[in-house]
């Protein structure tokens, strides 16, 4: 892990916090191990500023690229949960491959438990849509 731990900024570490409490009713459903996984990972996460999370790590809102050592690749757009499309590659931090992403960072390799099996998913890529500016 190229950090050492997660990384998430500030306002996303609460909201993914408040969605993962939430998400409470997958106690029997297949994104169980991923809701688990996550939360643990939260309690050894490093919480920063907007300006501090460095360029290349998964946010919202970043695109993505994995890849796996059996040649399946994907790229998609991390979401919130109600912006979630996959016709246009727009991932739900609350699937399986939202979970187990967010808070990685390019060249990361991640060990992740999936309802289809195990997959070891290399960060290929990440790059930041940019944000709306506010005034």
């Amino acid at each position: 892990m190229k950090y050492g731990s997660i990384i998430l900024e500030k306002t996303e570490y609460i909201t993914l916090k408040r969605l993962l409490n939430l998400s409470e009713s997958y106690k029997k459903h297949p994104r169980k191990y991923s809701v688990d996984r996550l939360k643990n990972e939260l309690n050894q996460a490093i919480i920063v500023d907007e300006a501090d999370i460095p360029k290349d790590v998964i946010r919202l809102n970043s695109v993505v690229t994995v890849t796996t050592t059996d040649g399946w690749e994907n790229s998609f757009e991390l979401v919130l949960p109600e912006e979630s499309d996959y016709q246009t590659n727009k991932i739900s931090i609350l699937t399986p491959m939202g979970l187990a992403v967010i808070g990685y960072a390019q060249h990361d390799v991640i060990d992740w438990e999936f309802p289809g099996g195990k997959k070891s998913l290399h960060v290929e890529s990440v790059s930041q849509k940019n944000k709306k500016q506010t005034i």
